[in-house]
């Protein structure tokens, strides 16, 4: 008597594109899925009170255990200047070529510190958060933003500080000081962009953090923070694609259009040609490539 085995029919299965359209058709969307450019954007506008708090937390709380408290936001650059007027200016002799060299070398000082300081808090600005991250929906965007927003603060208390310096060493109050304020907006876009580009690099290689100290450390000795690029560039044993990368780096395009502002003896001659072009455009390809590369790589922000 034979036996006929019965095997039940195969279980049928909607086709991706069904299941896509039924998941449209309830208003699902995957989980963390990056939005469109313009989508990102309105969001990121949206949560613009967010970045400016979380800033001036992070500011307030950066130094809430030193016994001086806030006083180090000054403190700090201007201890810097002291060592660099020691070595550079003493030792090196570098003060005797550049007329008032102290209030040259602290403004140069201040100026990059706040490009530096901004970059290194972007390497850690998703590594550094990811609980963060992985417990809030919002654009990851505001974190490297808000990192420069709160070194553009610290910066501001350190500008009441070198405006005092100013005024010590003889430096009058002239109206070429508002354009301090457009060079400020510039910076604050360029330090903002590479900020992204960092944050996305240290998002998903933490070691970025590690080897950046050293990339600024070179970035700041051909930046003509404690030396001027204007002496060396006249020069003429110093080849002219060398006085070409020296005057168009965006370190030193911020820095010497910040002393032209703000101390009478850098005058226009001191400033390499197409100076308010070159860091307008150093500004608009870090500030919105910066912020496209890092918007691409949104949904894997505290993955893995």
């Amino acid at each position: 008597m034979s036996q006929v085995l019965h095997t039940p029919p195969p279980t049928q299965t909607p086709a991706d594109d069904d299941l896509a359209a039924l998941a449209a058709r309830h208003g699902l969307s995957v989980s963390g899925a990056r939005p469109s450019l313009p989508e990102y954007v309105r969001q990121l506008w949206a949560r613009r009170h967010f970045i400016s708090a979380f800033a001036t937390a992070k500011l307030t709380a950066q130094y809430s255990q030193a016994k001086l408290g806030q006083v180090w936001q000054v403190m700090t650059p201007l201890l810097n200047a002291a060592v660099y007027y020691f070595i550079f200016g003493v030792l090196l002799g570098t003060k005797h070529n550049v007329p008032d060299y102290v209030p040259f070398l602290v403004t140069g000082v201040f100026i990059w510190t706040f490009t530096q300081s901004s970059i290194m808090a972007g390497t850690r600005a998703i590594s550094g958060n990811l609980g963060l991250v992985r417990a809030l929906h919002f654009p990851r965007a505001a974190l490297p933003i808000s990192f420069a927003l709160q070194q553009l603060q610290q910066l501001l208390f350190s500008m009441a500080a070198l405006v005092v310096i100013l005024l010590c060493f003889g430096v009058p109050v002239a109206a070429s000081w508002v354009l301090a304020l457009p060079v400020l907006v510039l910076q604050f876009t360029f330090n903002a962009g590479v900020s992204m580009i960092v944050a996305r690099m240290g998002a998903k290689t933490p070691d970025i953090a590690q080897l950046m100290p050293f990339v600024l450390r070179t970035w700041m000795y051909v930046s003509g923070v404690m030396w001027s690029i204007d002496k060396l560039a006249r020069k003429d044993d110093l080849p002219h694609v060398v006085t070409v990368l020296l005057e168009l780096n965006p370190a030193a395009v911020y820095i010497d259009l910040m002393r032209f502002a703000l101390i009478d003896s850098f005058h226009a001659g001191s400033l390499p040609p197409h100076v308010w072009a070159a860091a307008t455009g150093w500004a608009l390809l870090a500030g919105i490539g910066g912020f496209i590369y890092f918007w691409k790589a949104e949904e894997t922000y505290g993955r893995g």
